[in-house]
Order: structure tokens, then sequence, then C-alpha cells
């Protein structure tokens, strides 16, 4: 195969590298969706509003998100290594990546949030002003059931981009098949261990992306 000889590649290695990975997806994904969804919602409220003040606070509240959207991930997380010290007690392995990726990755989700909401239909949303309904019964009975198509691919294209940022994250130890693919396969020239690295975060991809799609193929109204 070209000289490969995948021989020698320690799977055990390589299944505790795609656990670890797993792990920095499902508790970033989880906590970037906890924060990412109300921020998306105010953006979009307070984006619409005609109060002075709060249309203020919204351009800050968007620069600052703008902000952390457009810092390259990698130095993002050299720039939080004191604040995840803080946090979680360590700044490498899965739990010292899980700050920098949820501050990287819900700032993202946020301006997903907001475009999905942006696409519901004015029409409806009148109707439920017209009815009474407050702004809190609006967001939930509303907004958020209507745009869940949206949402769910905000969500499913969040999920996908933490995948690359956990691999990024091997550059400073963060762990996972990102950091075996740098050790290995950058550091000590063993190709075929980053090749099967690459090979699986390609594959868990492709899954998180087909369930994502499937996902919004049912809640999409015919």
């Amino acid at each position: 195969m070209g000289g490969l000889d995948f021989s020698g590649i320690n799977w055990d290695e390589m299944l505790d590298a795609t656990i670890a990975t797993l792990k920095m997806i499902a508790i970033s994904g989880i906590f970037t969706i906890i924060l990412g969804l109300p921020l998306g919602i105010v953006l979009y409220l307070w984006g619409k509003s005609n109060n002075v003040i709060i249309r203020a606070v919204y351009s800050v509240l968007s620069f600052i998100v703008n902000i952390l959207r457009s810092v390259p991930f990698i130095i993002l997380m050299v720039a939080l290594i004191p604040l995840s010290k803080s946090i979680m007690g360590t700044s490498i392995g899965v739990l010292g990546t899980i700050p920098a990726l949820v501050i990287g990755a819900a700032p993202f989700f946020a301006r997903l949030v907001e475009t999905a909401l942006r696409e519901v239909d004015r029409g409806i949303i009148e109707a439920a002003q017209g009815m009474g309904a407050s702004t809190g019964q609006i967001v939930m009975r509303v907004l958020l059931p209507e745009a869940r198509p949206g949402l769910l691919a905000g969500v499913t294209i969040t999920i996908v981009t933490l995948v690359s940022y956990t691999a990024m994250s091997g550059m400073i130890g963060g762990g996972g098949l990102g950091d075996l693919a740098i050790r290995y396969g950058y550091y000590r020239y063993e190709k075929e261990v980053m090749i099967i690295a690459v090979a699986l975060m390609v594959i868990l991809v492709q899954l998180l992306q087909m369930a994502g799609d499937r996902l919004v193929r049912h809640f999409t109204r015919k």
C-alpha cells in the first residue's frame, strides 16, 4: 500500500482518542446550545427593537459576537488558556479544551439561531401578537416551533464545526483524534496513524451530517 504499514497502530490508543473526541463534542455541544440558543433569541428580539437603549446594547452584543466569531480558533484557545485553567483546573486534555470550544462555537451558533428566527413568516408572528400573546409566548409557541428545521440545521453545522475545532485543539494538547494525528503524524512521521485519525474524523462528520439532515427533513413541513 505504497509503503504504508498499519500493523503497528495501537488500536486501543486510537479508541481512547475517538472516545475523547466524542466527549469533547458532546460536552461542548450541549453547553454551546445552552448558551447559544438564548443568545441567538436575544439578538433576534433586540435587533428588531425600536428602543434606543436596547438597540445600543444590541450593537455592543453583536460586536462582541462578531469578534469572537472572527478570531481563529487556535488563537482563541491559546488566549483562553488562563481561563481554562481557572475554570477546569487544567488547560490540556478533554476538560481543558471545553471552555475554548464553547466560547468559540456559541457565538457562531447564536448567529445561526438569529438567522433561523428571521426566516419565520412575519404573518404568523403578527397573528400571535394580534391574539395578545406575550413575547415569551411568541418565542416558545411560535418562533421556536416554526424555526425548528433551521435550528436543527444550525445545530448540525455547529456540531460539525466542533469536530474541526477538536482537531485543532490537538496543537496544544487538547486530546482526541486531532492530538493523536499531530503527535504521531506530524512529530513522529507516522503517517499511518494520521491517516486513520483523519479517516475516523471524516466518518464522524459524515455520520453527524447525515443524522442532522435526516432530522431537518423530518421536521420540515411538506
